[in-house]
């Protein structure tokens, strides 16, 4: 009998190293036996790496939400694009291609990853390939990754965790360029309300052991919903809402929160720009 293979050992570090909170946060989810999201390549890909991932602290379910909406809207432009191509910028380690590739079964969408060349040796050696699957190892920044992207059947881009990285001009020269190059297609992202980005400035911690990175960007709901009328090429925007999560409480509370507009600028942001 061979022996079972060794976990892979995973070495990142700073903004890189978000790809492994958040995998994990939606990995513990995907255990639970009331779990909010599918995601079972998320926890055979955690099984596979060897880090410490109780220093990033406890998980919650925001990490899954996020990732829900983000499949939701990816679906729904599917739907009406059934060959389109996914652009996952700073794709990190989600597992996204699966999940959809389960929920639409005769899928003929193809699926561009972006990012960086050592999270894209992780995803080489740990994650499954497919001919349906191409890969940018570079910075979502390099905007060569466009000319990689055939968009006469409809191009959906994620940028799922990654704007609130960058510096603001750098956000918004990428969403520009993407609505300069893609006319017909979406474009989806996560942004934190601004307390949150000030609290990551002077340091905010999920645990003893980590220190979340600093987070330079941000934009309100209303700032959102501006780039309709600063960004040539920006044909709609639409503030999405995060799907129910687990327990009453919870639930109460984002119901509060998405019906009273008087708090849209402390919450964060989902967006989606159509082009």
């Amino acid at each position: 009998m061979s022996e079972p293979e060794r976990p892979h050992k995973v070495d990142l570090t700073g903004v890189s190293e978000t790809a492994l909170l958040t995998l994990n946060a939606r990995a513990s989810e995907a255990r639970r036996p009331d779990a909010i999201i599918e995601d079972p390549m998320a926890v055979a890909l955690v099984d596979a790496i060897d880090f410490d991932f109780a220093k990033f602290g406890r998980t919650g379910q925001d990490i899954a939400l996020r990732a829900r909406a983000f499949d939701s809207e990816a679906q729904a432009y599917l739907s009406d694009h059934p060959s389109a191509t996914v652009v996952a910028l700073a794709e990190g380690l989600q597992t996204s291609f699966w999940r959809l590739d389960a929920a639409l079964p005769e899928g003929q969408f193809r699926w561009l990853t972006v990012d960086l060349p050592p999270i894209i040796d992780i995803r080489a050696q740990l994650l499954p390939a497919s001919p349906r699957i191409s890969v940018r190892a570079q910075s979502a920044l390099d905007y060569s990754w466009m000319d990689a992207v055939d968009p006469s059947e409809g191009v959906f881009i994620t940028a799922e965790g990654l704007l609130m990285y960058l510096q603001p001009e750098q956000s918004m020269e990428l969403i520009t360029e993407c609505a300069k190059r893609f006319p017909g297609g979406q474009m989806m992202f996560d942004l934190p309300p601004r307390w949150f980005t000030m609290w990551t400035r002077v340091g905010l911690r999920t645990s003893l052991r980590y220190t979340v990175p600093t987070m330079p960007f941000s934009l309100s709901v209303a700032e959102a919903a501006n780039l309709l009328h600063i960004v040539p090429g920006v044909t709609a925007v639409r503030d999405v809402r995060l799907p129910p999560g687990r327990g009453l409480l919870l639930n109460t509370a984002m119901t509060a929160i998405y019906r009273v507009s008087l708090l849209d600028p402390v919450r964060p942001n989902l967006t989606v720009l159509e082009f």
